[in-house]
C-alpha cells in the first residue's frame, strides 16, 4: 500500500478519509536522523486517532528553518523510513516553514505536537479547532534530538 502521497493526493485521502468517519490526527517535523524520541512521539501520536498523516518538512523548508548544512538525510529517504513505521499511516512533504497550508487544506480532527510546543504557539489551531477538532501536545520520554546526535558524532569522530 501507497503511504506518501503528494498535497493533492493527500488531499483526496483525507477527504475519503472523513467520509468513512475516521477520526485523523496529524503531527509534522523534520526528522532528521530518525532516533526513539522520533519513533516514541509518533506511536503515541497516532493513538490519539484511527490515522495518523504526517507533514514532512521537505529538504528546502528543513534548511531554512535549521540553516544551510541540514538537512543530513534527505527528504526522499525521510519520507521512505517514516511511511514504514508501525505508527505512520500517510506521508506527505510541503515546502513551507510551516504546516498552516497543508493544515489549512487537510483540516484533521486532531492536531499533535510535541509538549515544548505550548497550546496557543501550534501553527494550526486556529484552523482544527474552527472545524471542531482538538489540538494536543505529548511529553517527550527522553531529550533525544538530532542536533545533539550531530553534536556527539563530531565530538567522536573529528
Amino acid at each position: 500500500m501507497k503511504t506518501i502521497y503528494s498535497r493533492e493526493e493527500m488531499i483526496a485521502v483525507r477527504k475519503q478519509l472523513k467520509a468513512d468517519g475516521k477520526k485523523v490526527v496529524f503531527t509534522n517535523g523534520c526528522f532528521d536522523i530518525l532516533h526513539a524520541g522520533h519513533v516514541d512521539y509518533l506511536a503515541k501520536t497516532r493513538a490519539c486517532g484511527d490515522v495518523l498523516i504526517l507533514g514532512l518538512n521537505s529538504d528546502s523548508s528543513v534548511r531554512n528553518i535549521k540553516g544551510e548544512k541540514r538537512p543530513i538525510v534527505p527528504e526522499g529517504e525521510r519520507a521512505y523510513i517514516l511511511a514504514n513505521l508501525k505508527s505512520v499511516d500517510y506521508v506527505t512533504l510541503f515546502d513551507e516553514p510551516t504546516p498552516f497550508e497543508l493544515l489549512n487544506a487537510l483540516i484533521p480532527d486532531i492536531l499533535v505536537k510535541g509538549a515544548d510546543w505550548s497550546i496557543e504557539n501550534i501553527v494550526g489551531r486556529d484552523i482544527v479547532e474552527a472545524n471542531g477538532g482538538s489540538v494536543q501536545t505529548i511529553e517527550f520520554i527522553n531529550q533525544q534530538s538530532t542536533t545533539n546526535i550531530i553534536k556527539t558524532v563530531l565530538e567522536r569522530y573529528s
